[in-house]
């Protein structure tokens, strides 16, 4: 089986280091294509206005001067022999649940190999923010993810969907469980602090609430705050269904 890694940290973060020790326990034919600087938040967005460069690290491993999306069209389109059997995508430094999915670029790598109809899976480690990176579980992610990862590929899941992962903020022996909900909604939890520069001249740098849940249902962030595994397929395909009929009977 050969399998394509991308992430949206970086190609030197901890978490992809996690993602290649996850895909060596899979396969011996790893390719590796990761953005050489962190590239969170850039969600599905490519690189339209400048040139792609990549640097060669050696036969199957490649840094882009890139988004995510970039990374899995450049491995799939150009610097892979032949397309992957499967898109591994992560493992993030923090959830992608909720609402974040819509800003991520590690669910956006998957998404993007579910447009090329590959099977593809985005995997992120939740965090406590209050506490230093040493304290990040990463064992937990590492030691559940292969296993989670065979059983999906058996059960051929449409290549169509891509499928979101979220290991919960706590040691491997203390993960309760694992649930397949759908995504969950928060309060908005973005906000922007105002600062100055050395000059006296006002920037602005995004920073991160602790949002309320909204979502009464259980759902990707209610599970991860159970210490459970989060799984949510979901597709590139952004339709409400239920407002589009709605519609249809309104205007036609």
């Amino acid at each position: 089986m050969r399998i394509l890694l991308v992430n949206d940290d970086g190609f030197h973060a901890k978490g992809f280091d996690v993602l290649r020790k996850i895909a060596a326990d899979l396969s011996d034919d790893v390719w590796c294509v990761a953005p050489e600087r962190d590239q969170s938040g850039q969600a599905h967005s490519l690189t339209l206005n400048q040139p792609l460069r990549v640097r060669q690290v050696d036969e199957k491993n490649f840094m882009l001067h890139g988004t995510p999306t970039d990374c899995v069209i450049m491995g799939v389109r150009e610097l892979m022999p032949s397309p992957p059997d499967l898109i591994l995508s992560g493992v993030n430094e923090g959830q992608n649940a909720a609402n974040d999915v819509t800003y991520s670029g590690t669910a956006a790598g998957a998404m993007e190999g579910a447009i090329l109809g590959i099977p593809s899976i985005a995997l992120s480690q939740r965090v406590d923010w209050t506490k230093s990176r040493d304290a990040i579980h990463w064992h937990t992610a590492l030691a559940h993810a292969p296993a989670l990862i065979n059983k999906l590929l058996a059960s051929k899941f449409d290549t169509s969907t891509f499928i979101n992962i979220n290991f919960p903020n706590c040691a491997p022996e203390e993960m309760a469980g694992i649930e397949v909900v759908p995504q969950g909604i928060l309060d908005h939890e973005i906000d922007a602090e105002k600062r100055q520069d050395g000059r006296g001249i006002d920037y602005y740098w995004l920073t991160f609430l602790s949002g309320a849940l909204l979502s009464n249902y259980q759902s990707d962030i209610s599970v991860l705050r159970e210490n459970k595994i989060s799984l949510t397929p979901m597709k590139p395909d952004y339709t409400d269904h239920k407002a589009l009929e709605k519609l249809k009977s309104i205007l036609t």
